[in-house]
C-alpha cells in the first residue's frame, strides 16, 4: 500500500542527505579544522559529526513509533557521533543513517504521522510529523552552516550545491 505522505517526507530527507553528502565531498582534509572567527564556533569536522546527530534524531523518532519492528535501531545509540569527523567517515555515517531511515519509513504509515509519542522535552508527547519535521529542519540548518563555511573558505559553492531542484518528468 502506498503511503504518499510518508513517501513525500522521505523524499525530502533523501534530498537533504544527498546535498549534505555532496557538500562533504567538496571538503579537503585541511578544511576540516577551519572555524569562523566567532567565539564558540565549531570547526568543520565537528559540524560533520553534528549532521550525523541530526539524522540520529530522525531514527529516534522512527524507533519511538515502531519500537518492536525497529528495536535494532538501539545499537545506533552506542556510536558516539556528535564529535569531529573526517569527511569519508561522515559520508559513511550518512549512508548508514539513510539505510536505517529507509528501513524505518518502510514500516511507517501515513496514519502514524498523527500519533503522539513522548519526548525528553514533552512527556505528554508530540505528533510524529512535528518531530520528523523538526529533525529535518535541524539537518537543513546545519547543512546550510556547512555550505556557509565552504563559502567563507572561498569554495565556489552555489544554490545547486545546497538544493535539489525538481523538474518535470
Amino acid at each position: 500500500m502506498a503511503e504518499p505522505l510518508c513517501e513525500a517526507i522521505l523524499s525530502k530527507i533523501h534530498d537533504q542527505i544527498d546535498r549534505t553528502d555532496h557538500l562533504i565531498a567538496i571538503l579537503s582534509p585541511e578544511q576540516l579544522n577551519w572555524a569562523p572567527e566567532i567565539s564558540g564556533a565549531w570547526c568543520t569536522a565537528m559540524i560533520l559529526g553534528h549532521l550525523l546527530e541530526c539524522l540520529a534524531g530522525i531514527c529516534a523518532v522512527l524507533l519511538a513509533v515502531q519500537p518492536d519492528k525497529l528495536a535494532h535501531f538501539h545499537r545506533l545509540r552506542k556510536t558516539q557521533i556528535n564529535r569531529p569527523h573526517a569527511a569519508l567517515e561522515a559520508r559513511d555515517g550518512l549512508a548508514l543513517y539513510q539505510k536505517h531511515i529507509d528501513e524505518g519509513f518502510a514500516v511507517l504509515e501515513d496514519a502514524d504521522l498523527a500519533r503522539r509519542v513522548p519526548t525528553v522535552f514533552v512527556k505528554s508527547g508530540e505528533l510524529v510529523l512535528t518531530l520528523l519535521l523538526a529533525n529535518l529542519e535541524h539537518l537543513i540548518n546545519h547543512k546550510h552552516q556547512l555550505f556557509m563555511y565552504l563559502k567563507f573558505m572561498g569554495v565556489g559553492v552555489a544554490s545547486p550545491d545546497l538544493y535539489r531542484f525538481r523538474t518535470e518528468l
